[in-house]
């Protein structure tokens, strides 16, 4: 193989695994939004949790596992609805691609949970 197609070729083969090694970042860090606010409220449901145990159980669960400056484009917010009671959990990401020419990853997820009642 003559030395342009061989750079053309490495070229190409490494576009590829930098797509690729992106889409595994996407979707690690989507799991880990998931995972944060299911502990989250999870946290706040149970009887007698103080109010704010979902926003710092969220908040404590995304530093261990999203440390660094790629969890800085998480808002998370939590609320008790009354009409359920269910404790309700949204969060909002924007995670920066790796490479410019890769598209930026922007998502919204959510967990709920049955708010337990004191007997």
């Amino acid at each position: 193989m003559s030395t342009p197609a061989m750079i053309l070729a490495v070229g190409i083969a490494m576009i590829f695994f930098v797509a690729l090694a992106n889409l595994v970042i996407y979707q690690y860090a989507a799991g880990a939004v998931r995972a944060a606010l299911d502990q989250g409220v999870r946290a706040e449901s149970y009887a007698g949790a103080p109010v704010g145990t979902c926003e710092a159980s969220i908040d404590e669960s995304l530093d261990s596992l999203l440390g660094g400056s790629y969890g800085d484009g998480i808002s998370a917010n939590c609320f008790v609805d009354p009409a359920g009671p269910t404790v309700v959990a949204t969060a909002t990401a924007f995670f920066p691609s790796i490479a410019l020419w890769v598209p930026d990853y922007t998502f919204t997820a959510s967990a709920r949970a049955v708010k337990e009642v004191a007997p």
